[in-house]
């Protein structure tokens, strides 16, 4: 018997023309388990559990969040849960070693239904919600990795196929292969590339969007400060954004979306979230929360509405360009094909 409380709404959003119909705002679990530093187990758990609670439908994980210990830590948190209340995503094929280094990307068929197999047990489940390659293979064209996550699709394992971080040319070829039901890729204010290709070409194909990285790592959430020490384990500490008078420069552009968001009795956080929401009804934010006081403010995002005075004022205070520094370093930036 499930026992699973009563749950909340929140306004729903469809992944594109073919996926499933999830929560307006989603939870992205890569921070409970690995590259922002220490986390704490339990908290992770019960942030989890506050967002079901409030009525958020999609989880967000990669096999290699903490080597497995994401999707165990998922596992753990769903215990008693009604399964079909909940949308998993699940990336796949980063390699990593023992310590935790890169060694690149593997998405070859029998890689593709090996990944998939370890995920399924680990997350205890007979099906993936979404499944989809964390990046594009450039030794594997992704009209054969698109195709093995077909047959998983066929043979029931998995209900829908994803992408992340790939252009406009790879949509176009991988959803020529199979309906694709989104496109996981960074949007944010100030990361939105994504605006002159690529967002045009999803719509055209009907594939929907979760967004990540809509506080920039942090960046924007308003709780940044230019003197913070990172552990060694935090990616942060080797992001160009997050560096020198990069990060005073980027720091400057949130004090003046935190002018707009007091204005509106808002916090900067959610403001900066709200407007990724505006962008349009196939946008699904993924928000990065690891406790739940930060989810609190972050779905209080849903509660903001946003004129068009709203809106150009965010844009005067943020505009389209103006961060300073790349959002991954050079190595990483080179694997985005998003990029090119």
């Amino acid at each position: 018997m499930s026992t699973t409380p009563h749950l909340t709404r929140l306004p729903q959003r469809a992944l594109g023309t073919t996926g499933p119909t999830v929560s307006a705002l989603s939870l992205g679990c890569m921070g409970m388990s690995d590259l922002y530093g220490p986390a704490d187990e339990a908290e992770s758990i019960a942030t989890i559990h506050a967002a079901l609670d409030a009525g958020v439908t999609l989880l967000d994980t990669g096999d290699f969040y903490g080597m497995g210990h994401n999707e165990l830590l998922i596992h753990e948190a769903l215990r008693g849960r009604d399964r079909e209340d909940v949308r998993i995503s699940v990336k796949f094929g980063a390699q990593r070693s023992p310590d935790g280094q890169w060694l690149g990307y593997d998405a070859r068929p029998a890689a593709v239904k090996t990944s998939l197999a370890y995920a399924l047990r680990r997350l205890r489940t007979d099906h993936i919600d979404i499944y989809r390659p964390a990046r594009l293979d450039p030794a594997v064209p992704i009209e054969e990795t698109v195709g093995a996550i077909a047959e998983l699709v066929q043979a029931g394992y998995v209900r829908h196929i994803g992408l992340s971080e790939v252009g406009a040319d790879t949509l176009r070829r991988a959803a020529a292969v199979h309906p694709i039901s989104d496109l996981q890729i960074e949007y944010s204010l100030i990361s939105r590339s994504v605006e002159t290709e690529i967002l045009p070409t999803a719509r055209e194909l009907g594939i929907g969007v979760t967004a990540y990285g809509v506080l920039s790592r942090g960046l924007l959430s308003g709780h940044w400060q230019n003197d913070r020490e990172l552990s060694g384990t935090d990616f942060r500490g080797h992001s160009p954004r997050f560096q020198g008078d990069n990060l005073t420069h980027n720091l400057r552009l949130v004090d003046a979306l935190r002018a707009v968001a007091a204005e509106r009795k808002a916090t900067v956080a959610q403001i900066a979230i709200a407007w990724v929401v505006s962008r349009g009804e196939d946008i699904v934010p993924l928000v990065g929360a690891r406790r739940r006081e930060r989810l609190a403010e972050a779905l209080g995002a849903l509660d903001v509405t946003l004129t068009e005075a709203d809106l150009a004022a965010i844009e005067a205070a943020v505009p389209a360009g103006s961060a300073a520094g790349d959002r991954y370093a050079a190595a990483q930036m080179a694997h985005l094909d998003s990029e090119r």
